[in-house]
């Protein structure tokens, strides 16, 4: 029996609320897309560190995004994305997601058995020498020592990758989930050489990746735009989609792979750049969300004054009541918004 695939959208957007109160809102941002023309697939992703932030569950994610396409006669595809899930929490997401976004950067530079960097070092030697990748226009030298690197930097996590893949596979059967690997939350920005080997990993490994999330130049905090180098993000995002077509060719990985941009929904910078460039290679993209809807309304209502700025007071402080919790989670998603703070008067 041939096994039905589910296939993600050519561009396709995360719309996560952190609340699960906007579903409705968010989802008639898509459908003003699609009345201009531009068919956009809504992901609600939220991770389970912001699940135990909140004290939230991800049935409610999921019951936010089902209301919302009800409410609104919504027939097109949507997802529930499990978003920044390993093997500790992913059991919790598996009845209620189609969407998994396996992060792996916790085990990058960690290293695999001597035995399987051999073997990747044995079956990607074919590409030793001068190496090129189609529409990039540095040269590479591969060597078997630049091989063994790349296999002790990143095998390791792949394999992770791999085991969580086939769990969820397990739970929910081939073909019925959206796959996207995740290496973004690492301080420096992959290589176009590193990606094409750790694609190479990725499909040796199995995981059928509709979605690929590297690391990008520059910071992408949450609640502010992009900081850093617009030309050299120019520079990587091009690269990124050129390694992509090179790799879906070479390895048999999904022909509809795409960059994921993650914290991606309010770096208005960047967008110029990578709407220009997925036009130029006619390619798709996953927006992720940055999921601070609930922070630009509380600047609004601080911004309004009156009983409106006391109740963001309040929920500011019940914010600094939790600091050591919140940073203890992850120090990179502590957002400390200026305007805000200014207008609160701390």
């Amino acid at each position: 029996m041939k096994i039905q695939i589910i296939e993600l959208s050519k561009y396709s957007f995360g719309t996560g609320d952190r609340f699960s109160q906007q579903g409705e809102a968010q989802l008639k941002g898509i459908m003003k897309a699609l009345e201009l023309g531009v068919e956009i697939a809504p992901v609600w992703n939220k991770s389970n560190r912001e699940h135990m932030t909140i004290h939230s569950e991800p049935v409610q994610t999921r019951q936010e995004a089902d209301a919302a396409v009800k409410a609104l006669g919504w027939n097109k595809p949507y997802f529930v994305d499990a978003d920044h899930i390993n093997m500790t929490n992913v059991d919790k997401f598996v009845d209620h997601c189609d969407f998994f976004t396996m992060d792996v950067a916790d085990f990058i530079g960690k290293k695999a058995t001597a035995e399987e960097i051999d073997r990747f070092v044995r079956e990607n030697e074919k590409y030793a020498g001068q190496f090129s990748i189609p529409g990039v226009d540095e040269k590479f030298l591969i060597t078997k020592e630049s091989l063994q690197e790349v296999a002790e930097k990143f095998l390791y996590a792949i394999g992770q990758a791999g085991i969580i893949y086939r769990h969820i596979e397990s739970k929910k059967r081939k073909g019925n989930f959206i796959t996207e690997v995740s290496m973004d939350e690492v301080p420096e920005a992959q290589s176009p050489i590193e990606m094409f080997f750790i694609l190479s990993m990725v499909a040796a490994e199995g995981i059928p990746a509709q979605t690929i999330a590297p690391k990008f130049t520059g910071c992408f905090n949450k609640g502010v735009d992009y900081v850093g180098d617009i030309n050299l993000f120019h520079k990587e995002f091009e690269q990124d989609l050129m390694v992509i077509d090179y790799a879906v060719e070479k390895f048999g990985l999904p022909a509809n792979l795409k960059l994921s941009v993650h914290s991606g929904s309010d770096k208005f910078s960047i967008y110029p750049i990578m709407g220009e460039l997925i036009k130029k290679y006619d390619k798709g993209i996953h927006v992720k969300t940055a999921g601070t809807t609930w922070l630009e309304e509380a600047i609004g209502l601080a911004m309004a004054g009156g009983e409106a700025l006391q109740l963001v007071k309040e929920i500011y402080k019940g914010g600094l009541d939790r600091y050591d919790d919140l940073v203890g989670q992850q120090v990179t998603e502590i957002i400390f918004d200026r305007h805000l703070a200014r207008l609160l008067n701390f």
